[in-house]
């Protein structure tokens, strides 16, 4: 019996080469997808249907869209100061007045009653100051008399006096006459010394009462002219000079006191009204400027107030032309101004587009036009215009971006320009 040749197993088979090659192929694969294969989600999208800008460094100026109402350059209201029934109306309105013109009268009985009654008790309180200041006049001239009196009384017994004291010196006279003559005298000097007194004290106490009476006199004349002007009021004119615009007004009909009938407008030059949105108001000082185009030309104006009240979420200015206002303006006239926040200045700036409302200005996607494909990248925006955003970072000038808006391209990162 032969003997069983023993046969010895391959380990380098065919099919275990092939799978060891697969294998390293796969890994090889793997390895190329991870490290090297661009892996972000991508969109075909349209070159046509999107709007491509290029970012550049410019001089950026900040400002604002606003609108503005042409308005007279200065307003005169006219308001009814006391009430009553229109009795005539001389002046119609839009017709052009002069200072002084009487627009219309109004007619007010009770209010007539009233001013004479007024005016009768003025009438008899004048009276009585005057009453007043005769008395006053009459006591001091009774003083007067009575002082002069009393010196004329002094001097008649300081002369008797002054010649008895020569006389007594020579026993010419007796002493007791003497003794009778000089008492005499200093008993009228001294009455004398004591009217003189009296009427130093009341003549201070007359001059300080003779001017109150002549004030409360003045007061009472301006409160008389005051009162006979209540009844001028019912007529109501024209302050200044310019076109005038009222209310309808007619014979018989009823007005308020401080009811507003109209108003005269200076129409030598205008200013515009301006409403600004109140995210603005800090912002906003006089002197900031602003323009705007009528007739093909570019015209300037100046902020010279503003109204810091806020009504619907605006406040108010007034701006005036820098230079003549252009031929043509009508007063009411819409205007478009773009008002400028601050200096200008040179920064790196894109279009602004819809892709703000999508990513908030912290992402775009950036053209590269050689690969035709727009790759997302985070940059920072900073200031901004109705025009232009300006770019603080993320994004140098020349490159390009996509402006338009973002709303159909998802999540993706990458788009593939077709």
């Amino acid at each position: 019996m032969g003997m069983d040749k023993k046969i010895e197993k391959k380990i380098w088979t065919l099919k275990r080469i092939l799978m060891i090659v697969g294998i390293l192929i796969f890994f090889g694969l793997s390895v190329y997808a991870f490290w090297f294969m661009d892996v972000r989600s991508t969109l075909n999208v349209d070159q046509d249907k999107i709007t491509i800008s290029e970012v550049r460094e410019d001089t950026f100026q900040e400002f604002i869209q606003v609108s503005g109402a042409v308005q007279p350059i200065q307003t005169i209201f006219l308001d009814a100061i006391e009430g009553g029934v229109v009795q005539d109306v001389y002046l119609e309105s839009g017709t052009m007045v002069e200072e002084g013109d009487t627009i219309l009268t109004l007619t007010n009985s009770s209010l007539q009653l009233q001013v004479m009654q007024q005016t009768s008790g003025l009438y008899d309180q004048i009276n009585n100051v005057r009453n007043s200041r005769l008395n006053l006049e009459q006591n001091t001239l009774q003083l007067q008399d009575q002082l002069a009196s009393a010196k004329s009384q002094m001097e008649i017994f300081k002369s008797r006096y002054e010649r008895q004291k020569l006389l007594i010196d020579q026993d010419l006279i007796s002493d007791q006459e003497f003794q009778t003559t000089k008492e005499e005298y200093e008993y009228q000097s001294r009455r004398y010394e004591l009217t003189f007194e009296s009427y130093k004290k009341d003549s201070v106490q007359t001059i300080t009462q003779f001017s109150q009476l002549n004030n409360s006199e003045r007061r009472m004349y301006q409160n008389l002219e005051a009162v006979q002007q209540i009844l001028n009021n019912l007529a109501v004119t024209a302050s200044i000079t310019g076109q005038l615009s009222t209310i309808e007004l007619n014979q018989g009909q009823s007005i308020s006191s401080g009811e507003r009938i109209g108003q005269i407008d200076i129409l030598d030059g205008y200013k515009v009204r301006v409403a600004i949105d109140e995210y603005h108001l800090s912002r906003i000082v006089r002197g900031l400027e602003g323009s705007f185009n009528f007739n093909g030309r570019s015209h300037e104006l100046i902020i010279t107030k503003i109204y810091p009240v806020i009504n619907n979420g605006q406040f108010k200015v007034d701006m005036e032309f820098v230079n003549e206002a252009p031929e043509g303006l009508r007063r009411g006239q819409t205007l478009r101004i773009r008002l400028e926040l601050g200096e200008s200045a040179s920064a790196v700036q894109i279009h602004r587009g819809g892709f703000y409302q999508t990513t908030g200005g912290n992402w775009v996607f950036v053209v590269d036009e050689d690969q035709g494909r727009a790759y997302r990248r985070d940059i920072t925006l900073g200031r901004q215009n109705p025009e232009y955003f300006e770019v603080l970072s993320g994004i140098s000038p020349g490159e390009k971006v996509i402006t338009s808006s973002y709303d159909t391209f998802g999540n993706n990162e990458v788009l593939v320009l077709e």
